[in-house]
């Protein structure tokens, strides 16, 4: 029998929730039935397994230890070397920027294995984010139960730019809620194919995805399968020469390669991009990736527990935007703020 004392970070939750990410070795069924044949209890009595969670609560699981795996040790993060390039934080959330090429979780995409064959954590920027924390005194493994530093949105490996981090429980579910609420306001610069034949529009369109060959495809038809999808963009800069424009970017929903996939639909893909576009002569001048970019987030809200943030933006950093150099100075300027 194992029990866990409920902590800040575990209270509010329900008690399935807690489970699942407690002992993320148990088959979902076996946990409902455990829950129902009083094998897991709450202050050792019977348990709901909605049942919400309070700071100081105790949960037993009569459970077996298999179930129960190895949780990352503080030696493990202490033992890495934090790479980080932040932007702005606080003891609630930090906010990084993240390079192209790095991935946010090891889910995200090919990964270097360990020996046993699971994806390696270690070259992920939450990794990073959690041993930079531990090294700080600010989050301990071993002291958690269901909680770990959590990244609150992520973009892709190969685009660049601001990710947002959460150290707590709380600040976690507030900023999460937010974003779900559209109060976080996210925009990207990208170098796309042609030019666009307005210079400011809205794309509508659905969503659908392919998860065998992790590619997005964009059709005007509704459908069980699709998803709505609408992406505003904005001219600012072409180059006629080389016939590349440079966009900015508001999301008005967000899905998987949503902006890579809804320009190419509209015939321009973005530099650089092989998945939604053609990028051999892309790549004989230096693009290995898609031109694409998270440069601002503006936060929008004066509730909750992060309420001090209303009002307040964040940028990238202009010359960590390589694409940037295809265009004109005067015309990128105003996109960012006078240092």
């Amino acid at each position: 029998m194992r029990e866990f004392t409920i902590n800040a970070n575990d209270a509010g939750q329900r008690l399935d929730k807690f489970i699942q990410k407690t002992v993320r070795g148990i088959p979902i069924s076996l946990m409902y039935k455990a829950i129902r044949t009083k094998k897991i209890k709450v202050n050792r009595a019977r348990a709901e397994q909605k049942q919400i969670l309070m700071e100081g609560d105790t949960v037993q699981m009569f459970l077996a230890e298999e179930f129960f795996g190895e949780k990352i040790t503080q030696n493990e993060l202490m033992g890495t070397t934090p790479k980080l390039d932040i932007v702005y934080e606080d003891e609630n959330i930090l906010i990084c920027e993240k390079k192209p090429g790095i991935l946010c979780h090891s889910g995200d995409g090919d990964g270097k294995t360990n020996g046993d064959g699971r994806i390696s954590d270690r070259n992920t920027l939450i990794y990073h984010i959690q041993s930079y924390l531990c090294r700080k005194g600010e989050y301990d493994p071993t002291a958690e139960n269901s909680f770990a530093p959590a990244l609150c949105n992520r973009i892709d490996r190969n685009t660049g730019g601001l990710v947002i981090a959460a150290k707590t429980a709380a600040a976690l579910r507030e900023m999460n809620e937010k974003i779900r609420a559209d109060k976080v306001d996210k925009q990207y610069l990208c170098a796309a194919h042609g030019r666009p034949a307005r210079k400011t529009d809205t794309l509508t369109g659905y969503l659908i995805k392919n998860s065998k060959d992790n590619k997005v495809y964009v059709t005007d038809r509704k459908s069980p399968a699709a998803k709505e999808i609408i992406t505003k963009y904005t001219v600012v800069d072409y180059d006629e020469d080389k016939d590349v424009s440079l966009l900015r970017i508001e999301l008005i929903t967000g899905r998987t390669h949503q902006i890579r996939a809804h320009l190419s639909s509209i015939g321009h893909p973005l530099l650089g991009d092989g998945k939604y576009g053609v990028n051999q002569a892309d790549r004989r001048i230096g693009y290995k990736h898609q031109a694409l970019y998270s440069y601002r987030v503006k936060f929008n809200f004066s509730d909750g527990c992060l309420s001090y943030l209303n009002g307040r933006e964040f940028y990238a950093t202009r010359e960590n935007i390589d694409f940037l150099s295809e265009f004109s100075y005067g015309k990128i300027s105003p996109l960012f703020p006078k240092k």
